[in-house]
Formats: C-alpha cells, sequence, structure tokens
C-alpha cells in the first residue's frame, strides 16, 4: 500500500512538473510574440495644410497630383521604415519631398510676404531623447527641415532665425539656393489677389475676448506640411515645414517652428504635427497639450486629438488639424476645418489618403 502511494505521488508530482514546464513555455512563447510585435510595429502619417479645401473647387487633374505627391512622400519615409531606419530620417526625407512640390506651402511652393519674399520656418523632435531643433525666417535654405535636423543635432541650441541661420546652414554645407528658386506664379498671385483687397478689420468676439483680424487672412495660412513616425525601435518623432502666412509682415513667425505648438514628439506618448492658424496653435501649446493630456489623463490619442482641436483649439478662435501617431502605432488625423491633405501607412503597407472631410 505504501508503495503504491508512494508511486502516485511521484506520478502526481511528475505531471504537475511537466504542466508547470509546459505553461512556463506557454507564457514565455508568447511574451517573446508580444516582444516581437512591438518590435516589428511601425507606422507613419503625413499632412500638406488645412483649410478650405472642397471637392467643388478641385479640378481632377490637381487632386490626382495632390495625391500622387502624398503617397510619394508617404512611401518614402514607410520604406526607410520597413528597412529599419529611424522615426528622425523618415520624417526628414518625407518632408523633403514635400518641400521639393510646388503644391505646398513648403520649400518650394512657399507662400509669399508682404514684401514679396519667402521666409521659410521648421522644426523636428525627437521622442526618444527629447532633443528638437527649429529655423525660423530663412530665404535661402532649399530644405529647412535638413537645416532643424542640424540645429537638434550639431549645435547646443533648439532655434535659430534668420541670417545667422541660413550662416549655420553654410557651415554645415547644406543646399544653399537663390531666393529666386522658391518663386511659383500661383503663389504670387494670391499675394496680389491680398494685397488688392479691401484691408479693413472685422471684429470677432469670442467669450467676451474682442479681437480684429484681417477677414482675408481666413485662408491665406495653410499648407504646411508635417510628418510623424513610429519607427520599430519603439521611438517616435515629428517634423513640420512651412512658408507661412501669405501676405505676412513684420517677421510674423507661426506654430511651426515652435516646439510644443507645431511639433512634439515623445515616446511615453505621441508624436504630433500640426497646422493651421498658428497664433491660436501657439497660445493653446497645441501639439504638447495633446501629448500632456494622453500623459496625465491617461486618456487615448484620439481623445486628446478629438479634444484638442474640436474643443479646446475652435475655443479660443483657431481652426486647422494634426495628424499625430502614438508609441503603440495608434493614429490621429484631427481636423476642423473642410478638408486636410493626409495620408497614412501602417506596417503591412496598407495606404489611406485623404483631402477632404469626408
Amino acid at each position: 500500500m505504501k508503495k503504491i502511494f508512494i508511486l502516485l505521488s511521484l506520478s502526481f508530482i511528475l505531471a504537475c512538473n511537466t504542466s508547470t514546464e509546459k505553461e512556463t513555455e506557454i507564457n514565455q512563447t508568447s511574451e517573446a510574440e508580444k516582444v516581437q510585435d512591438s518590435v516589428e510595429n511601425f507606422a507613419i502619417v503625413i499632412h500638406g495644410g488645412a483649410g478650405t479645401i472642397l471637392k467643388e473647387n478641385m479640378s481632377d487633374s490637381l487632386e490626382r497630383a495632390y495625391k500622387a505627391k502624398l503617397e510619394e512622400a508617404i512611401r518614402t519615409g514607410h520604406e526607410i521604415l520597413a528597412n529599419g531606419g529611424t522615426a528622425i530620417e523618415a520624417v526628414q526625407r518625407t518632408i523633403n519631398v514635400m518641400e521639393n512640390s510646388p503644391l505646398f506651402n513648403a520649400g518650394k511652393g512657399a507662400v509669399f510676404t508682404n514684401e514679396g519674399k519667402n521666409e521659410l520656418d521648421a522644426s523636428i523632435m525627437d521622442g526618444e531623447t527629447l532633443n528638437a531643433g527649429a529655423v525660423s525666417g530663412v530665404t535661402t535654405v532649399k530644405n529647412p527641415i535638413n537645416l532643424a535636423w542640424e540645429v537638434m543635432e550639431n549645435s547646443e541650441h533648439v532655434m535659430l532665425s534668420g541670417k545667422g541661420a541660413e550662416q549655420f546652414a553654410e557651415e554645415r554645407s547644406l543646399e544653399i539656393v537663390d531666393p529666386e528658386y522658391f518663386f511659383t506664379e500661383n503663389r504670387f498671385k494670391s499675394l496680389e489677389r491680398l494685397k488688392a483687397k479691401d484691408s479693413e478689420k472685422t471684429e470677432l468676439d469670442h467669450d467676451g475676448k474682442t479681437a480684429f483680424v484681417d477677414p482675408f487672412i481666413k485662408d491665406s495660412k495653410f499648407g504646411t506640411v508635417g510628418c510623424a513616425a513610429l519607427d520599430k525601435n519603439g521611438n517616435l518623432a515629428a517634423g513640420t515645414s512651412t512658408g507661412g502666412m501669405t501676405n505676412k509682415k513684420w517677421g510674423r513667425i507661426g506654430d511651426a517652428p515652435i516646439i510644443g505648438a507645431g511639433t512634439y514628439a515623445n515616446n511615453k506618448t505621441a508624436a504630433i504635427s500640426a497646422t493651421g492658424w498658428g497664433e491660436f496653435f501657439i497660445r493653446g501649446v497645441v501639439a504638447y497639450d495633446i501629448s500632456a493630456m494622453m500623459e496625465y489623463k491617461g486618456i487615448s490619442l484620439a481623445e486628446a486629438s478629438k479634444e484638442v482641436i474640436q474643443n479646446k483649439n475652435p475655443d479660443l478662435g483657431g481652426n486647422g488639424g494634426i495628424i499625430a501617431i502614438d508609441h503603440e502605432g495608434n493614429v490621429s488625423m484631427e481636423f476642423n476645418t473642410a478638408g486636410m491633405y493626409r495620408a497614412k501607412m501602417n506596417k503591412d503597407g496598407e495606404l489611406e489618403i485623404g483631402i477632404y472631410s469626408e
């Protein structure tokens, strides 16, 4: 009887050990799969500006041109990420494509100031280190986002402006062009139309706060380009580039080169790039506000983006939109205007391109 009891006990112990070993193997496999999924996850999202973009005002050929350029840009960044490249590199090279196109208000397609010049702004941020670089008011740098990257990587500063920024660009051997390079006929005609219009001020009232705004600048500030990306190492990055506002005066600078307003990236939360009426995005610190709501309130990227773009910013009087991606690869393309040029791609290569608020 005693022998039988011992044999049964040994059998039970062996069975338990085998079961435990199998359970451990399953758990380890499951954890490994999770890690693998996390490491292999990546995605990218871009915008080409938001505003009164209506289907009835867009020719079929122009719509095709915008969609083709958006696809070219996002596939450029997606390929970098798919091959194991960094989010920072993907953001920079993706924005280069849009800066080199006259379709967007950045680089080649930049709008004109009141003085008939093209003054360019850009910023970029690394979500892993929180390092950032920005430039404003440059007139001879072909790709301002590249200069913003140089400021981030090869200077002790975050933002450089005007002639100093251009001098730094030359020292870093960036491509310098004659200001004539940025001339495009349609952007110059837009300036002439704005300057020819009545400049009377219109009184606006927002919750008892009075402001005086030129009614003709309403749609003169859109077209900024931006990109946000998540790479296979789990790092986030964001960048923004713009020509600013048509007919701008006095060296006006919008939100695009301001870290926390037009651009922000933090591995804890998300990478964000904004487009819209810069003055209000600066006042609302829009990009950082989305990240902060995620970090401190524990809400999702979608919830934070919607609250900021659909409620908080409009309450100030601002309009526009953002593109963003969080540390899990979730994407947001939130805007409160009639349209926003936008596109996104995930790790499976699924592409989505949009223009209107359909």
